[in-house]
């Protein structure tokens, strides 16, 4: 093939501009990925836009499990993933997604229709262009993405802490750093992903990647999205 390009992590060169292969895979990945956004986005909006419901889950005990089970959900698929069959993982996603909508209803509760519409379009922005570049780029991420995952880390354990000491400046903090490590995440995930195709191509587990990738990618927007959300966001 002409323009052989070295993927980084496992050392196989692959022409990135012509194989259909690769180019299928990825359209599969953010396919799943789409749709997983769009069942979240009609589940929150939803939610958020019925007086009862609403009320039922924000203003009881419920609220706990709304804002848990994603967390819950995404230990689920790291455990399980290995012994679900490809349609039984995309199930879970749907369900997932489906979870993610329940606890991004309440966004409709605290800002304004316009503040969440315009951080969506900057979240889709920032995460179209990462994505484009690390789909493109010859450097590779992979140094650059065990820090991100430090900085993941050190996000969720700050996010929780906040929960119970509610600090405005402590938020803020963390949306700032939040935007960055979710954008970096954005490209090197789909540096990874491209690499796993690369890897994993005609076997069955292929398949079931497609929609782990997908998953990785849909976490990074939401977070980039609710991040923007915290930081630029109108209050009702």
């Amino acid at each position: 093939m002409n323009n052989p390009v070295r993927m980084p992590g496992y050392g196989a060169s692959r022409s990135v501009d012509t194989d259909a292969g690769l180019r299928a895979h990825m359209l599969g990945v953010f396919r799943n990925m789409g749709l997983g956004l769009v069942i979240t986005g009609l589940v929150a909006a939803l939610v958020g836009n019925t007086p009862a419901l609403a009320a039922a889950i924000y203003g009881t005990p419920l609220k706990w499990v709304a804002i848990f089970a994603p967390l819950a959900f995404v230990f689920f698929f790291s455990f399980r993933i290995e012994k679900m069959t490809t349609s039984g993982a995309r199930t879970a996603f749907w369900a997932f997604a489906a979870v993610m909508g329940v606890s991004l209803g309440s966004i409709f509760l605290v800002f304004t229709g316009g503040s969440i519409a315009q951080a969506f379009f900057s979240a889709a922005v920032m995460f179209l262009a990462m994505a484009l570049w690390g789909y493109t780029t010859q450097r590779d991420l992979t140094k650059m993405g065990s820090f991100l995952i430090m900085g993941l880390i050190g996000i969720i354990v700050a996010s929780l802490i906040n929960l119970f000491i509610g600090s405005s400046a402590m938020a803020m903090v963390i949306s700032i750093i939040g935007v960055v490590v979710f954008t970096g995440l954005t490209a090197w995930d789909v540096q990874r992903i491209k690499s796993d195709y690369f890897y994993y191509a005609g076997q069955e587990v292929a398949q079931k990647m497609q929609v782990m990738g997908a998953l990785s990618l849909y976490l990074n927007f939401v977070n980039l999205f609710q991040m923007l959300l915290s930081l630029t966001g109108e209050r009702e």
